[in-house]
């Protein structure tokens, strides 16, 4: 059991803050009041390069993500910047309309955001101000939209430092670990290298996105840039991470992503079948075409992207496979063995 906990905060990157930087955990008004007067981030648009994310709020995000479904969740992180870092210590999930391509926020969740920050500061439990949102994405990866991009641009202009989150709750049940990116938007007259722009990838240069998602994927990706994320956790997180996996490890060994994550599975495979039909139509048109030599490059490219999500799709499936028969081996002979 508790190779499984460390083995869960090896792949997330949970780290423990050591006594002399617990100081991750301590607002100083008067730090953030002086650097929110000198705002850095006015001079430089890529002067947050890093976001930590306690391992509580991490929790807390993940959980209210996985509970919408393929509906949007949304939610706020509250925190502080620390130089070219902005630290996030809880977040929150707000009582939003969504659907399965956007979320929104009314006025019911701008009231209810204003009294839980004013409440968290009269009972002295949590100071720090709001530093960003966070939404899902469910089961089309960690970018931002046409949207969000709107969202996040209105929250830089009137509300920065601010940092939009996005977390994929299909993708971390099935890779086991959390699929979660964080981005900040340029300045309208802001033309930013080609390098500097684009989202988190799958290793190869490239993000595995849905067909239909595809045209807003692109559109929209020389608008912002992605920040490194990291997590951390303090001695007290230690233990109630550890009070928390006592009461789920059961449920950890007995699920398996084949059964809890299958309407994904089934839309990769979907897509995937989408994807190569669009595929074998460039390779068609590109016999007949003019300009065969580009036209045959861009649908290598694509059949290439196609192969590679196809064996991860396949690799999860035959690791799903494998796990459950590993689990019935070891479980289903306990009750004969034992009586």
């Amino acid at each position: 059991m508790e190779v499984a906990m460390k083995s869960w905060e090896l792949d997330n990157g949970v780290k423990l803050v050591d006594p002399v930087r617990d100081a991750l955990y301590c607002y100083s008004a008067d730090r953030q009041k002086t650097a929110n007067e000198a705002k850095p981030w006015r001079k430089d648009p890529h002067h947050f390069k890093n976001v930590r994310v306690s391992a509580v709020a991490l929790i807390k995000m993940v959980m209210h993500a996985r509970s919408g479904g393929s509906i949007e969740v949304m939610g706020l992180m509250q925190g502080y910047t620390d130089g070219d870092t902005i630290v996030v210590t809880d977040a929150f999930g707000l009582p939003v309309e969504g659907t399965e391509t956007r979320v929104n926020a009314q006025e019911d969740a701008n009231e209810y955001m204003i009294q839980y920050l004013q409440s968290s500061r009269d009972q002295g439990s949590r100071p720090e101000n709001v530093v960003g949102w966070y939404h899902s994405h469910p089961g089309y990866g960690c970018w931002l939209s046409g949207i969000d991009v709107d969202t996040q641009k209105l929250q830089q202009q009137f509300n920065d430092p601010f940092v939009a989150v996005v977390i994929d709750p299909d993708r971390t049940i099935s890779a086991g670990r959390v699929e979660i990116g964080a981005f900040r938007t340029f300045p309208a007259d802001y033309k930013p290298a080609e390098s500097a722009t684009g989202t988190a990838d799958d290793g190869t240069g490239r993000q595995s996105v849905p067909l239909a998602k595809a045209e807003d994927f692109g559109a929209h990706a020389s608008k912002y840039y992605p920040l490194d994320v990291s997590h951390f956790k303090s001695t007290l997180d230690s233990k109630l991470l550890e009070l928390l996996w006592n009461k789920y490890w059961v449920q950890t060994l007995s699920q398996s992503p084949l059964f809890s994550n299958r309407d994904y599975g089934n839309k990769q495979m979907q897509d995937l079948a989408s994807k190569l039909r669009e595929a074998a139509s460039v390779v068609s048109r590109s016999g007949r075409g003019g300009n065969m030599f580009s036209s045959r490059e861009a649908a290598d490219i694509q059949i290439d992207m196609i192969a590679r999500a196809s064996n991860t799709v396949a690799m999860k499936e035959r690791q799903g496979l494998m796990a459950g028969e590993v689990k019935a081996k070891l479980f289903n002979g306990l009750g004969a063995a034992t009586s």
